[in-house]
């Protein structure tokens, strides 16, 4: 018996030429995409295309690094510009402090106080007043206390005051058998190093840890974000606001999972908003019609859309949805505390609700506070710091996701090693020239 011919050749022999022609096509172009995608996200932690093995090895913070060290070297050897032995102005705005804790095997405080004065002009080194807290008993066990470019490169070398702090209760801190020496001394060093800049009554206070390294122009960025913060602030319809940050690490900024709902409503919305469109086409244009059968629509809404939106996700949303440049709210996620910038008027909550714990980690401290308080706080974007420490005051366990980094080493900021040394200069240069 023989079958009709249309059972023999079925729609779907169509198919053999458009719906091959389509998938060859897509799978192309998609083969195009994950090639783009790698050489694009292999920096961004939060992609599927993160390489571990290149993303923590630095790239400017080593030249910053550099500039730093000959910087030093120069006051070592009493050969820095007048600005520099001159030092802060009679009305400095800003106070950086900077509290260290000597490090077995480490010695990170020269980057930070280099990288934060080098390239610095007469009028930002004026504007900036330094203190640095040698946060030890004992001054000498710091390498760096007998080094001359400490003194004379800081405004101010601060040491535990017997009038203000209970020294003896300092020393048995730091014994070994101090376990919560990271949570209590730290806490009190940092309420120390406030107060000090507290007292100095410029507008703003940064609080630095000793592990960092600040990138040329970092001054005249953070100011210009300062005045964006209280610009925003007021527009806002706020009169307060409580710090900006100036590092984060972009490890915790990736696809929530407690933001499931959200990312599957907008993609079935895609895949449906594909539907809408071709079946418009369709409708509208009816000589599309042998191009746009229902297996085709089929094909780009259900198979090729959800492979490109799994695309979209797995290249990170450092990537696809990335932070423009600027000030902006960072309530959440906003890893550490290695540079956060305080209004004078703060200062005083913070120190209140610091010495009501006791103890306990700065940034965790800090973030609870904002939480129970609604308050506002500012993110720069990119950030003008960067962590280099490998070895913490706190800890230096393995991460759980990375075996061959401590948890102090993951503390990284991924983009800060794509800046390019002549173009800050150029930037700071042309900033500098704008200023007079």
């Amino acid at each position: 018996m023989l079958l009709p011919r249309r059972l023999l050749r079925p729609r779907l022999a169509f198919l053999n030429l458009h719906f091959c022609r389509l998938l060859l096509g897509f799978g192309l172009l998609y083969g195009l995409a994950v090639n783009w995608a790698r050489a694009r996200s292999w920096r961004d932690p939060t992609s599927a295309f993160f390489a571990e093995d290149k993303a923590y090895e630095p790239a400017y913070s080593v030249q910053r690094g550099e500039q730093a060290n000959a910087f030093l070297e120069h006051a070592n050897n009493n050969t820095l510009p007048l600005h520099f032995q001159t030092k802060v102005s009679a009305h400095p705005t800003i106070c950086v402090g900077i509290t260290s804790v000597a490090r077995r095997g480490a010695n990170y405080l020269q980057g930070a106080v280099g990288s934060v004065l080098e390239g610095l002009t007469a009028a930002e080194r004026g504007d900036l007043y330094l203190i640095v807290l040698i946060a030890h008993s004992n001054p000498a066990e710091h390498p760096a206390y007998v080094e001359p470019w400490l003194h004379t490169l800081a405004d101010k070398v601060l040491l535990y005051d017997p009038d203000r702090v209970d020294v003896e209760h300092i020393r048995e801190l730091e014994t070994p058998e101090a376990k919560s020496f990271a949570r209590e001394k730290g806490l009190l060093d940092y309420i120390y190093l406030l107060r000090a800049c507290e007292s100095v009554n410029t507008s703003y206070t940064v609080m630095l840890e000793d592990d960092v390294i600040a990138l040329d122009g970092w001054y005249h960025r953070t100011k210009n974000a300062l005045s964006l913060a209280e610009q925003q602030t007021i527009e806002e319809g706020v009169d307060k606001w409580l710090y900006l940050r100036l590092f984060y690490t972009e490890q915790f900024l990736g696809w929530n999972s407690e933001e499931w709902p959200a990312y599957l409503l907008f993609s079935l919305l895609a895949a449906l908003g594909v539907v809408a469109i071709a079946t418009a086409i369709r409708h509208c244009r009816p000589a599309t019609t042998a191009y746009l059968p229902n297996e085709i629509i089929a094909l780009l809404a259900f198979v090729m859309t959800p492979l490109l939106i799994i695309l979209f996700f797995a290249a990170g949303r450092i990537t696809m949805l990335s932070i423009p440049a600027g000030v902006h709210e960072m309530p959440k996620f906003g890893c550490c505390s290695q540079g956060l910038v305080f209004p004078q008027s703060r200062i005083g909550d913070l120190v209140s609700w610091y010495e009501s714990k006791r103890a306990g980690y700065v940034d965790m401290l800090t973030e609870i506070y904002a939480d129970e308080n609604n308050e506002i706080r500012w993110a720069l974007t990119p950030s003008v710091l960067q962590h280099v420490g490998s070895k913490s005051s706190k800890t230096n366990t393995p991460g759980d996701h990375k075996h061959r980094l401590t948890v102090s080493e993951t503390i990284w900021n991924f983009m800060f090693e794509e800046n390019d040394m002549e173009q800050l200069r150029r930037e700071h240069k042309q900033q500098a020239e704008a200023e007079i």
